[in-house]
């Protein structure tokens, strides 16, 4: 059996003062609803232990996706200060988000090299030209970025989702060209939206996205959402990931991990929450684990400590 434990103190803290912060919205679930929720969901992180075996997440492929980090980066700590504390975590690599806060790409590759860090992979919406795509893919390079990824898009029209996977599959041929690869970041309205006759956006970018080019960044969090919203992952939240993972044409190369408060459904910090990560991890490994948390449950330097530890002691 595989496990999943973050550092006693961080873990408590944020379980804690996370319960804090969510208390209003349980309080509205209603006890007996709130119950039978968390029992149909499978409980919480308490049947996450401590682990002995081997570690199922290597340390040189956790990283943090900065959007969790925004409210410290565009606040009083600052960017400079921010990444330092990060550094110092442990992480070994971020995830591009919300710019290069006044530096060029150059500047910003030197400050995480003197920090120990790197950026290898972004979040970049599609371009709206070939040259916007030239700088931003000239950009990643400079940077020494292995990946760059679609964050998000949204339609209600079928035929928008065609044309968006035609431009992703565009924008990928070229950023193979420079040998970086190219992929999508999913969240719940793609497993729950109907175009029409029952046709998802998940399964038209499945249909249309060129594997041969474009990869999945999957969102755990999201896809466990996704799943619970639309019936279909209700009693099984993760075998219903985990189908989606290996039912993909797409290889799955990144995982977005962030954990799921049980009653509320609010996002968690890892290793508070509902989600079995270990099963998810044991059947799909992947390239990169990227600690993600929208709404940090304390503070999000917490959250990244947090997230680190839990990913560093999910053992096997």
């Amino acid at each position: 059996m595989c496990y999943g434990f973050s550092d006693h103190q961080a873990h408590a803290a944020a379980r804690t003062e996370g319960a804090g912060r969510r208390a209003l919205l349980r309080g509205a679930v209603g006890g007996a609803v709130g119950v039978g929720a968390a029992a149909a969901l499978g409980g919480t992180a308490q049947a996450h232990s401590r682990g002995r075996g081997r570690s199922l997440v290597p340390r040189e492929l956790i990283s943090l996706q900065l959007y969790s980090m925004r409210d410290d980066l565009n606040g009083e700590a600052g960017f400079d200060a921010t990444l330092r504390a990060v550094a110092r975590t442990g992480y070994p690599r971020v995830e591009q988000a919300l710019g290069y806060f006044g530096r060029t790409a150059t500047e910003l590759r030197d400050f995480y090299r003197r920090l120990g860090l790197k950026a290898t992979s972004s979040h970049d919406g599609i371009s709206p030209d070939d040259a916007a795509l030239a700088t931003k893919i000239r950009n990643a390079r400079v940077l020494g970025q292995s990946y760059m990824v679609v964050p998000w898009l949204d339609s209600e029209k079928l035929d928008d989702w065609k044309r968006y996977a035609e431009q992703m599959n565009h924008e990928a041929e070229a950023a193979r060209r420079a040998g970086i690869r190219y992929g999508y970041h999913n969240h719940a309205h793609e497993f729950t939206r109907d175009l029409g006759g029952g046709v998802t956006p998940w399964d038209v970018l499945t249909g249309e996205l060129d594997r041969r080019l474009v990869h999945l960044e999957i969102d755990i969090y999201w896809v466990v959402t996704g799943g619970i919203n639309s019936g279909d992952g209700v009693r099984d939240p993760e075998r219903f990931a985990i189908d989606v993972i290996r039912s993909a044409p797409q290889r799955v190369r990144q995982y977005h991990v962030k954990d799921r408060d049980p009653v509320t459904g609010d996002m968690a910090d890892l290793g508070t929450g509902m989600i079995d990560f270990p099963r998810i991890f044991r059947a799909h490994a992947v390239e990169e684990y990227i600690v993600e948390n929208d709404t940090p449950d304390v503070t999000p330097l917490q959250t990244a400590r947090v997230g680190y530890s839990y990913l560093r002691n999910v053992r096997c």
